[in-house]
């Protein structure tokens, strides 16, 4: 049991990362496609 609790912590952990990953490539998008305001 302990061994599948890791593996779905670590599935868990991959997952997020990825999102978070994905949410900053999008905004990053977002930046460059937009002017400037400063």
């Amino acid at each position: 049991m302990e061994a599948n609790t890791m593996a779905l912590t670590v599935n868990t952990n991959i997952a997020s990362l990825n999102t978070q990953r994905n949410i900053n490539n999008s905004s990053n998008a977002l930046t460059t496609e937009s002017p400037q305001l400063s």
